[in-house]
């Protein structure tokens, strides 16, 4: 592999233009795929990361990273570059995120769920498919996990710590994939893969770790030594990683580290691709790429992802395989919660009436140009956002500050634009959709609160 080390980072619509991904603009008939569909129900391979950036895939739009099987399903299938996690009621995303997307519902209202369904393993299971999972034991759905035919948890510790992250869930993928093939019961099947990485500790063998020079990796564009006021989660575990302020030197090390992991993690993947190909089932496996959440790292001077600006948010979310057309994007507005009821619609699974995330089978085929115009982010009862359009506003009611961006110039969130006179109407509007999207999914939190918190950060908030 070559050093990534070469030019700047561009914005993912940049990046998926030069590599040939061009917005899926063109309108089909309703209800007709873009290529020929399979002959046969197909396959369902989810590949589900933890902690994993939307920037971190070399074909999203980040030349300093080797991500090459990554790469290969990005150009071969269909991304969302408006994808979300919703957020988080815990300071450990993951554990919603995750029970989220299994359970295809928001994590106002997650938790209703009854104990006999609907989720995503019991929905394929009645669709007819070999249901399969393997992943991280902690901060996740064990309750979801259960209705899976196979079930298999990782030595989360080991798994982070032996240098080939990703490396047991693709050691047993592959055992299952060839025994599945080899016992030929006729069924298809849907494999679940919960990787426990990028999360830290991030550990890579000396192979990866040479891939990548900290002196060269490029600070991320919102790079800052503080947050510039108190966000209200500070002085949670994942701040604590770095030292304050932040430093060019340590954040490098710590992305070099962290490139290094999503590399290693990428090769594994890769051998799951290939067994899939040597048991003559790649072709009709519908995959599915994408992260439970984003991380800081260094930007905006934090380090975790308990913040809603769009690098902790934002996700990457790629379909990839029959029936999905290729080297095409959208921009539409997608929640992680969207990708059961997307999967149901792409395979002819009965979806459960009561889910509510959004299929986006029509935006991939070509039908819809998107589901929602709305995008509502929370964490605990500490921060609200909402975007519309190119527009997002960030509300931090214990501390009485409020973030206004345009995305379309300015997608890094470096730029408050909340106290410009010329955006007041602006504001008021914005704060006016997010109130009506909390009462739309549940949210109780208020806005503003009385007697607010001091915003202000320095050195002594830390002792």
């Amino acid at each position: 592999m070559e050093s990534p080390h070469k030019e700047p980072t561009m914005k993912r619509r940049e990046a998926l233009k030069m590599l040939g991904v061009g917005a899926a603009t063109m309108a089909l008939p309703r209800g007709r795929l873009a290529t020929a569909a399979p002959k046969k129900k197909p396959n369902i391979l989810f590949l589900f990361t933890d902690d994993q950036r939307e920037d971190t895939v070399a074909a999203l739009g980040n030349p300093h990273i080797i991500t090459p099987n990554l790469d290969g399903l990005v150009k071969e299938g269909f991304a969302f570059t408006n994808a979300y996690c919703m957020g988080g009621n815990s300071s450990a995303v993951c554990f919603p995120s995750r029970k989220m997307t299994l359970r295809g519902r928001s994590w106002f209202s997650v938790d209703t769920v009854p104990p006999d369904g609907p989720c995503f393993p019991a929905t394929m299971n009645e669709a007819g498919y070999v249901t399969y999972h393997h992943g991280k034991r902690g901060n996740t759905d064990k309750w979801a996990h259960g209705f899976f035919d196979q079930s298999h948890y990782l030595d989360d510790g080991a798994d982070r710590t032996s240098g080939y992250p990703g490396k047991p869930v693709a050691d047993d993928a592959i055992a299952f994939l060839r025994e599945h093939k080899k016992n030929d019961s006729g069924k298809p099947f849907f494999l679940y893969l919960a990787f426990g990485n990028p999360h830290d500790p991030r550990v890579a063998a000396k192979e990866y770790m040479d891939l990548y020079d900290p002196a060269k990796i490029p600070l991320p564009p919102n790079f800052l030594p503080f947050h510039p006021f108190n966000n209200g989660e500070m002085k949670i575990r994942d701040e604590g990683l770095a030292p304050w302020p932040r430093t060019p030197e340590v954040v490098r090390k710590h992305l070099r580290d962290y490139y290094a992991v999503v590399t290693a993690m990428d090769e594994q993947i890769g051998r799951i691709l290939a067994a899939l190909k040597e048991i003559g089932e790649y072709d009709n496996t519908i995959i599915l790429f994408s992260s439970d959440q984003g991380i800081a790292i260094g930007s905006h001077g934090l380090m975790g992802k308990q913040n809603l600006y769009e690098h902790s948010m934002g996700v990457p979310l790629v379909f990839c395989g029959p029936g999905i057309p290729k080297g095409k994007s959208s921009d539409a507005f997608a929640y992680l919660f969207d990708v059961y009821p997307t999967v149901c619609e792409l395979v002819g699974a009965k979806t459960p009436k009561s889910l509510e995330g959004k299929s986006l089978a029509g935006v991939i085929q070509g039908t819809s140009a998107g589901v929602r115009d709305t995008i509502l982010l929370a964490y605990l009862k500490i921060q609200r956002a909402v975007r519309r359009g190119q527009w997002k506003l960030l509300r931090y009611p214990e501390v009485n500050v409020t973030q206004l961006f345009n995305l379309e110039a300015d997608p890094y969130e470096t730029k408050n634009l909340a106290d410009d006179p010329a955006q007041a109407e602006r504001v008021k509007e914005l704060m006016k959709i997010l109130a009506e999207e909390q009462k739309r999914f549940g949210d109780k939190a208020p806005l503003t609160v009385e007697n607010p918190k001091p915003a202000a950060v320095n050195l002594s908030f830390f002792r």
